[in-house]
């Protein structure tokens, strides 16, 4: 089913467009550090993040049009200056638009689980896709993920430790308690229910030798939404 796209008229809602000559860096209104959320579905997350961390700015980004949405309407009514909203396919954002070493930070919220196992190749949460987060992420660069399927959790916390450029920063591969952690509706849900959610926190090594991390590219055949965005 094709989703119907509803105009977005905030002055929060980046198109794809302005980046051909604006900077992501240049979309806010002062030079702070940058934080990414993939998946920021309706907002709740971000508005908590953002509010709690004021000389931080964040872009939050997805691929439903009716999510970006209601976000810009949760961030405007929040008053926040520091968060913008990006309708776009995260690994095309990473390998287009982010330059080595820009963001101070990464936050993904319970992305689609793809549960069964013949659909879990699809999951986000790769190698493939950490090495993309590597080259975007400064030295010491934090790397959220939250979900709420018990495997989902155990899968990047076993991927991970494989990868020597990351360092775990939790007592054990994951936790269900992450305090100072903002909760959105969508994890209360489930909370609620007296189901967990599962919560993995790494951090990119400061120690890597310069010019170690390559900026990856996108695999032959990958496809993005990206010829329905810009009409949103």
């Amino acid at each position: 089913m094709t989703q119907r796209m509803l105009h977005i008229s905030s002055p929060l809602f980046v198109r794809e467009s302005k980046l051909s000559n604006t900077a992501i860096e240049q979309l806010f209104p002062h030079p702070q550090p940058l934080v990414l959320e993939i998946g920021c579905g309706i907002g709740d997350f971000i508005v908590q993040l953002a509010a709690a961390n004021p000389t931080n700015n964040y872009l939050a980004i997805d691929i439903f049009n009716k999510g970006c949405l209601k976000t810009c309407r949760r961030v405007e009514k929040a008053g926040l200056d520091n968060v913008r909203v990006m309708r776009i396919e995260a690994r095309y954002l990473l390998s287009r638009y982010l330059k080595a070493d820009s963001l101070a930070a990464v936050y993904v919220n319970c992305p689609d689980p793809w549960p069964k196992k013949r659909h879990r190749y699809r999951r986000l949460i790769n190698a493939e896709f950490m090495q993309q987060l590597l080259y975007v992420l400064r030295p010491n660069g934090d790397f959220f993920f939250s979900t709420d399927f018990t495997d989902y959790a155990e899968q990047v916390a076993e991927l991970l430790p494989q990868l020597d450029a990351w360092c775990n920063q939790l007592p054990a591969p994951s936790t269900t308690d992450l305090p100072g952690y903002p909760i959105s509706k969508y994890m209360r849900r489930f909370l609620d229910l007296g189901q967990p959610i599962h919560f993995v926190h790494y951090r990119k090594r400061k120690d890597l030798p310069a010019g170690s991390i390559v900026k990856p590219l996108l695999r032959h055949g990958f496809r993005t939404v990206q010829k329905h965005i810009d009409h949103a």
